[in-house]
């Protein structure tokens, strides 16, 4: 499936310093904030067979989220014109409460977003949702779907920079599971593949995005490469304090966490 990635909020800010670092970063990034999209070329009649199938098959990707991190479905037809294949992903530290949230509604935004297309996908900060009258699950496609790099930093920090960012990648390149999280003083990382593939798999996955990720992004502040079922992220601390304040309405959500970090602290005091 043909795909067209778009734009629209950075996830290095979803990267914070805090040694807690999974449960700040779900309170402070809206899971269903968009992030990219695709649509195929091929169409669909409306009220057609297909249309049917791709809605038994988005209304059984929304029930399963409130259970299952992933899961697939194929949907048969009288004809092969009117199958459907369909998967969703949530990242790995949703609760399953909030991953059904983000497959829910980014069921509902592939079908506004790829209306009677025969394939669609759109990544949210939380989780995918991908469906194709074409077959894709269990393939390893490491296509690069998404890239967004930042700025450079400080040329005094570069070094200290590079380094850690390598050392966290390397740490998540060894890790194990298909979600992965480190830190390295001020980077933080991120990578994930998606539950279609294996072990062996994933990892040939992440080698791949970690190296574009290094290579493309160069000393960047953060970056984010998205390849077909996996994809890998690192922020500073830095980049996500200037994200934060290019995006204002964030520090209103900010607020209330280090209030109840406040309050929690006074309570450990006392």
């Amino acid at each position: 499936m043909a795909t067209n990635a778009m734009l629209s909020l950075s996830l290095s800010v979803c990267f914070i310093s805090f040694p807690f670092f999974l449960a700040i970063q779900t309170v402070l990034c809206s899971t269903d904030s968009f992030v990219f999209g695709g649509c195929s070329q091929p169409q669909y009649a409306p009220n057609s067979p297909f249309e049917s199938n791709l809605n038994s098959l988005l209304t059984s990707l929304v029930n399963s989220a409130t259970y299952s991190s992933y899961n697939s479905y194929t949907i048969m037809g009288s004809t092969p014109q009117d199958i459907v294949y369909g998967m969703y992903q949530c990242r790995g530290d949703l609760s399953m409460p909030d991953c059904a949230t983000c497959v829910a509604r980014a069921a509902t935004r592939v079908g506004s977003y790829c209306p009677t297309a025969c394939g669609g996908a759109v990544q949210l900060q939380g989780c995918y949702v991908k469906y194709d009258n074409a077959t894709f699950l269990g393939a390893v496609d490491k296509n690069e779907v998404y890239k967004k790099c930042g700025t450079s930093v400080e040329y005094a920090k570069e070094d200290e920079i590079v380094g850690r960012r390598d050392a966290v990648m390397s740490g998540l390149m060894n890790g194990g599971g298909m979600f992965r999280v480190g830190g390295s003083g001020e980077v933080q990382g991120l990578a994930q593949c998606m539950g279609d593939i294996g072990v062996g798999e994933c990892r040939d996955c992440l080698s791949e995005a970690i190296g574009r990720l290094k290579s493309e992004c160069g000393a960047a502040a953060y970056g984010d490469v998205y390849l077909g079922k996996c994809y890998a992220r690192f922020s500073t601390v830095g980049a996500w304090g200037n994200a934060a304040k290019r995006h204002s309405q964030l520090s209103l959500d900010y607020l209330p966490v280090i209030g109840l970090l406040s309050l929690l602290m006074i309570e450990m005091v006392n």
